[in-house]
């Protein structure tokens, strides 16, 4: 792995993608988020007075003042990750990158005005080289996509719920809009998967990566399909219950479950969109100021609707059945929830139905 500039190609052979849109590879739910962001009237304005509300300034300072800002001279092979990756992504500014001692894997890229990456320790002694290097591609991604704004903000909010707590109403207003903030959060994690992905250009690389968050280095005891197998029996698994308490669970989190990641990423990947990128087929920054919220919108519509269509959980079976104008809604409704008529598939299913205290607070790559 050499330290390269713009001048060379990354260390290894891989595809760039000169003028990519972030539109790419973002998440439908993501991109129209977004692109109405972009679009909404005096939206620049409104951040540059929050600007001076948020405490960017004092987090800039903290990571320079206690943790070890990765470059030609420390953590070099990190710095060279970081420079193909923006390479690779044809972006231009190469994001300030930190590593923070944490024992906790974990990486988030913030900030208003320009983007900073951090890295924890623990994160980084987890992960070999080409995990790694799709962890700083998602990172990466997150800066292409200018999420490192809304999530400084996310991260802004949710502290200040803690402090007007004490506030009738005033909690509930923030909590409202923190909660709305959260699920765009976790679609903006499945984009920076791909944008990963793209960047690393080896899906088992990527899948590695993802197991070893959910269960440590302990690689040799693990099994990818196995895992992917994990994913598929939490989608499917119990009755209405669980699917409430999947949606309770999944609440308070800012990331998707790990599990979930993989198995969207390893979706994504069988997709041609994907492969239309790899061949050099992808929207270009030079006409992101011609998209459509109009059809933005019907994109993010058109993939929940097959979500709800294709998916195996028990609850959006039950809204496909009623958008499809079944019959006999009180006691299809029943059945669903007590687990009645479910076959050799009933029954309460703990994948996402226990709770632990572990599933809401683990491990979260930003």
């Amino acid at each position: 792995m050499t330290d390269t500039g713009f001048e060379k190609a990354p260390a290894r052979n891989r595809r760039r993608f000169p003028g990519i849109s972030s539109r790419a590879y973002e998440h439908p739910a993501d991109r129209s988020a977004l692109v109405a962001l972009r679009k909404l009237s005096g939206f620049d304005t409104v951040f540059k007075t929050l600007s001076g509300l948020l405490p960017e300034r004092s987090l800039r300072l903290l990571f320079l003042s206690d943790s070890v800002r990765v470059g030609e001279t420390q953590f070099p092979h990190l710095h060279g990750m970081l420079r193909d990756a923006c390479y690779i992504l044809d972006l231009e500014t190469v994001p300030q990158m930190y590593v923070r001692q944490d024992p906790t894997p974990n990486a988030m890229c913030i900030g208003l005005d320009e983007p900073i990456i951090v890295v924890t320790t623990g994160l980084v002694e987890l992960l070999d080289e080409e995990e790694m290097r799709a962890v700083v591609g998602h990172e990466v991604g997150h800066a292409l996509s200018g999420h490192s704004v809304y999530r400084t903000i996310l991260l802004f909010l949710t502290g200040l719920a803690l402090k007007v707590a004490w506030i009738p109403l005033g909690n509930v207003a923030i909590m409202a809009l923190v909660t709305a903030l959260r699920e765009w959060f976790r679609k903006s994690e499945l984009s920076a998967d791909r944008a990963g992905l793209l960047v690393g250009q080896d899906l088992n690389a990527s899948m590695r990566g993802l197991m070893k968050i959910a269960g440590g280095n302990h690689l040799h005891e693990m099994n990818v399909d196995a895992f992917l197998a994990q994913a598929d029996e939490y989608e499917k698994s119990g009755d209405l219950r669980d699917s409430v308490l999947k949606i309770l669970n999944v609440l308070p989190r800012t990331h998707p479950f790990t599990t979930v990641r993989a198995a969207e990423l390893k979706k994504w990947s069988q997709h041609r969109d994907y492969q239309r990128i790899m061949d050099g087929h992808y929207p270009r920054r030079e006409e992101d100021k011609d998209t459509s919220v109009t059809d933005s919108f019907r994109q993010s519509a058109s993939h929940y609707a097959d979500t709800v269509r294709t998916s195996k959980d028990p609850l959006m079976k039950l809204v496909g059945d009623i958008a499809g104008g079944a019959g006999d809604l009180g006691g299809k409704l029943r059945d669903r929830f007590t687990g009645a008529g479910a076959g050799s598939g009933s029954g309460t299913g703990t994948a996402g139905g226990g709770t632990d205290g572990k599933g809401a607070t683990g491990p979260e790559q930003g």
